[in-house]
């Protein structure tokens, strides 16, 4: 499967749509960017189940803005709607490998029951 590219309009749909979402926030003026562009490329054709999304930071500043990106390159890993995994720089291709095996191990009922005791003590 290829990589998507999300937009203002298409961004929230994308990540709350179910399943695994990775989404890598880049700019074609960054040198790291460009190194890790064919790392994730390689990535999304071995994991047809996950949705391997890019947002082009310059073009979607605001969505950008609004996910707090401040580091380039940034990959973020939705699972269900939920944020599990955010981080600066660019990965190797084994490292990548890892936080997918970590996503997909995460126990979903966990998540949510440890994000609604933060809420209630926010």
């Amino acid at each position: 499967m290829s990589t998507t590219t999300l937009t203002g309009q298409n961004f929230e749909s994308t990540i709350t749509a179910g399943g695994i979402v990775l989404v890598d926030f880049w700019a074609s003026w960054c040198g790291p960017c460009r190194q890790f562009a064919p790392v994730f490329e390689a990535s999304s054709a071995k994991h047809d189940d996950i949705v391997f999304g890019k947002v082009d930071t310059e073009v979607e500043q605001a969505l950008a803005g609004a996910a707090r990106i401040t580091s380039i390159p940034t990959l973020m890993a939705f699972r269900d709607g939920i944020l599990v995994f955010s981080q600066p720089g660019a990965l190797p291709a084994a490292a990548l490998e890892q936080v997918i095996e970590g996503v997909r191990a995460l126990d979903m009922g966990e998540v949510r029951a440890q994000l609604a005791a933060q809420q209630q003590t926010a």
